[in-house]
């Protein structure tokens, strides 16, 4: 994962090298100044704020300062605007480089998650769907964990973070009580109850914690 984002703002960098190249000399409504492709910038300026969202998140300073840097100012030429941008997007760049991006976590815990749940499929896909609960069980506890802490919530058991968080408005009811189901297969293969669940109800524990990372911690 952050091999592919260190490589787009490689190539984000790229083009804005490319943008700058476009610029020239033109005479405006209100005088001399200097202009760049067009097509280019905004099509670099959708890209780059993608990436943001991604790594830096919508509440982040660079996404903001870069949201607010768009603003062209009534006698501000397209080039000034650029230069703006251009530095905003550099320092993102700088920052991610150097690991001082937050959100880089939650997007190194998505790698685990990912892992994690492919293990459990293959488990359950070789009869074993005990193992497959256990694991695909965790993942769903570390999420929840993740997701207390993101709100300033304390930890403890699942169904206690699973209350908690359905209360504070964080999800909803429905997803509680999906929540509440998966943590009994859970537990029933914690204890060794492989009677008490079926490879279907693995299955679909799997889907719904995907599902769930997906809408929440995204």
């Amino acid at each position: 994962m952050n091999q592919k984002i260190s490589q787009r703002f490689s190539e984000l960098t790229e083009q804005l090298t490319e943008i700058e190249a476009t610029k020239r000399n033109v005479q405006g409504a209100y005088g001399p100044g200097q202009s760049i492709d067009y097509e280019l910038f905004t099509g670099w300026k959708v890209k780059v704020k993608n990436l943001l969202v991604t790594v830096c998140g919508e509440n982040s300073q660079h996404f903001k300062a870069f949201e607010k840097g768009e603003q062209r100012g009534s006698m501000e030429q397209t080039y000034a605007v650029k230069q703006r941008l251009g530095a905003i997007f550099l320092a993102a760049k700088e920052d991610f480089e150097g690991g001082y991006l937050s959100s880089l976590k939650n997007l190194v815990q998505a790698e685990v998650f990912e892992s994690e749940l492919e293990q459990a499929q293959e488990l359950l896909k070789s009869g074993y769907k005990l193992a497959s609960a256990v694991i695909a069980g965790v993942v769903l506890e570390t999420a929840l964990r993740d997701l207390s802490t993101a709100n300033q919530m304390t930890h403890g058991k699942l169904d206690t973070m699973n209350a908690q968080l359905a209360k504070a408005g964080i999800y909803n009811k429905l997803q509680q009580k999906r929540i509440t189901a998966i943590a009994d297969i859970r537990n029933s293969a914690a204890h060794g109850k492989p009677e008490e669940f079926t490879e279907a109800d693995v299955e679909s524990m799997i889907r719904d914690i995907e599902s769930f990372l997906l809408s929440y911690l995204a």
